[in-house]
């Protein structure tokens, strides 16, 4: 099965996550991303919470690409399973 884009979820201030899914399959697998690891990407620092949509969608694919790379090790955590990457991920 093909590991392909699934929905940006929206940024969770309090955690400093933004939630997307992908999909395998016919499974949707719940992941997120840290705002610094967005930022390291993005060679920005303390991007604005208002801005994090924007700046998903122009790392998303880079940022879908190391989620694939985690599913496929099988790096799952939490309840329920799925991915997260943080600002290691991308070193």
């Amino acid at each position: 099965m093909t590991f392909t884009s699934g929905s940006f979820r929206g940024y969770d201030e309090d955690r400093s996550v933004v939630l997307f899914s992908m999909i395998d399959g016919h499974s949707e697998v719940p992941c997120a991303i840290s705002s610094d690891a967005m930022d390291f990407l993005d060679g920005a620092k303390r991007t604005a919470p208002a801005q994090r949509e924007q700046q998903f969608m122009r790392l998303r694919a880079s940022i879908e690409s190391r989620a694939e790379r985690k599913f496929a090790n099988a790096e799952l955590e939490g309840r329920p399973a799925g991915i997260i990457l943080r600002s290691i991920d991308f070193r």
